[in-house]
């Protein structure tokens, strides 16, 4: 059985766990603190209410983000800036299918953006961070497989969007 729980990501001068927003994951644990102010809680098993990270966003004036693991088999992103707005992605879309959908139901393409175009949200994102980076390395984050572990992709999101690095 792999990791099931969250990764949030965030910028602010406080502690993410102390902020409204995150209100209701009581028992974050601080992972990563990374130039430029970037924090990385991790909320494992995934028991409660993350909320949202537009309102994060919004609560610190920077982008944020999550990356909910789902057995290491895949995550789920959420991002979010003040100007650019929300957008969803998943990483290891293959193995994501398997999460969501069925012979009836809603498909990873009724959720998540399409890989290029959530490449594209990625650097609108990554630029309203104050970083400059390109569609094509993040594209390539997008469309892996995990090597071994999902949670491997989300971190190495984080470096392609000159967030946190490797």
């Amino acid at each position: 059985m792999g990791y099931w729980g969250y990764y949030v990501v965030g910028r602010s001068e406080r502690p993410l766990a102390e902020l409204d927003a995150l209100a209701g994951a009581r028992g974050m644990e601080r992972r990563t603190l990374a130039p430029g102010g970037w924090q990385v809680w991790e909320y494992p098993g995934g028991d409660g209410d993350i909320g949202k990270m537009s309102t994060l966003a919004r609560e610190t004036g920077a982008p944020a983000l999550f990356g909910y693991v789902m057995d290491s088999d895949c995550v789920a992103v959420e991002a979010a800036a003040p100007h650019s707005g929300v957008w969803t992605a998943c990483l290891a879309r293959e193995a994501m299918a398997g999460y969501v959908g069925g012979e009836d139901e809603l498909g990873v393409d009724d959720y998540f953006l399409e890989p290029a175009d959530a490449a594209d949200r990625a650097v609108a994102w990554a630029a309203e961070a104050g970083h400059t980076v390109t569609a094509q390395p993040l594209l390539d984050v997008l469309n892996a497989d995990p090597d071994p572990l999902a949670e491997n992709l989300f971190f190495r999101l984080l470096d392609r969007l000159g967030v946190v690095p490797l």
